[in-house]
């Protein structure tokens, strides 16, 4: 998956919390969000901040989708509340994926 792909993908799926969604198309879609929150940050705070509610639920989304990837439940992302949190996410969203007989990941 490139990075146009992912983009469009997490677009099309921009509410969707079930299923799978691979490494590349969350990677991507990450660095979308972060090129276009610098950009909207540059230009503006209102913009800034609307770019912000808009990438929320596709992000959510997403982050849910790679999480159901390895077998974790999306519910999870709730420890990026705490600084540790961030971490150990960013370590569960770069494993590799398990077998589709995984519970979540299946959904």
């Amino acid at each position: 998956m490139n990075f146009g792909q992912a983009i469009s993908t997490c677009f099309a799926k921009y509410a969707t919390f079930s299923g799978r969604a691979s490494r590349p198309e969350f990677w991507w879609f990450f660095l979308f969000q972060v090129l276009v929150s610098i950009a909207a940050s540059m230009l503006s705070d209102t913009l800034s901040g609307l770019v912000g509610l808009a990438l929320l639920l596709p992000a959510l989304a997403a982050g849910t989708r790679r999480l159901h990837d390895i077998g974790k439940s999306g519910w999870w992302q709730l420890i990026m509340l705490t600084v540790i949190g961030w971490f150990v996410l960013v370590y569960w969203w770069a494993q590799p994926a398990r077998e589709a007989g995984s519970e979540y990941a299946s959904a």
